[in-house]
């Protein structure tokens, strides 16, 4: 069974789905989420389903504190789901092609340092985009620059609204994104592929 840690900020929907889906498969198991916020709802939901929780600070996190909580478990796979902090490079060093990250949009557009939930959303209707996505990547020392493991699109209309691309984004990212963290734990997933 291959352990999977999730690294969340915030209300982590995407956390709890991950756990979930997992836990109907002999795959992997979520075995803890690591949080840098003590008011996140992703606490709730990971002691709900009997999943351990990390809480600690930005400087454990630059500090080798949540590295050596990560050797500890040893995981095969980390899993960025809404997790707002630079992810530092002891850790990426570490565990080389093992930590992915999902962002809702269509990188390389739209990513970056403070490009992240609505703000994402309010540019893209401001720009009266076509369509926008999500895109599954891995990650490096840069903001959204890793290599794109998966990207699905979805179309925009004039009458979309921030609020309205957030719930096609929560759709997509609910559908895929447990599937291709299955896709990348069985290595049956070539990077950059597009589907």
């Amino acid at each position: 069974m291959k352990k999977i840690i999730v690294f969340a900020s915030g209300s982590g929907t995407n956390a709890e789905n991950i756990i979930k889906y997992f836990a109907k498969t002999k795959i992997a198991n979520v075995v803890s989420i690591f949080t840098n916020n003590a008011s996140a709802k992703v606490i709730e939901r990971a002691k709900n389903h009997q999943i351990p929780v990390e809480i600690f600070s930005k400087n454990e996190l630059l500090e080798r504190n949540v590295l050596q909580k990560i050797q500890e478990i040893d995981p095969d796979l980390i899993v960025l789901a809404g997790f707002l902090l630079k992810f530092p490079e002891n850790i990426i060093e570490k565990y080389p092609n093992k930590i992915i990250n999902i962002h809702p949009a269509l990188l390389p557009n739209y990513g970056g340092k403070g490009m992240y939930g609505m703000h994402i959303h309010r540019a893209i209707v401001n720009n009266k985009e076509k369509e926008t996505g999500i895109s599954i990547h891995y990650v490096n020392e840069n903001y959204d620059e890793g290599g794109i493991i998966f990207q699905k699109n979805v179309a925009l209309t004039e009458e979309d609204t921030p609020e309205t691309v957030a719930e096609k984004i929560h759709e997509l990212e609910q559908k895929y994104f447990p599937e291709i963290i299955q896709a990348v734990l069985e290595d049956s997933i070539k990077e950059n592929s597009k589907k």
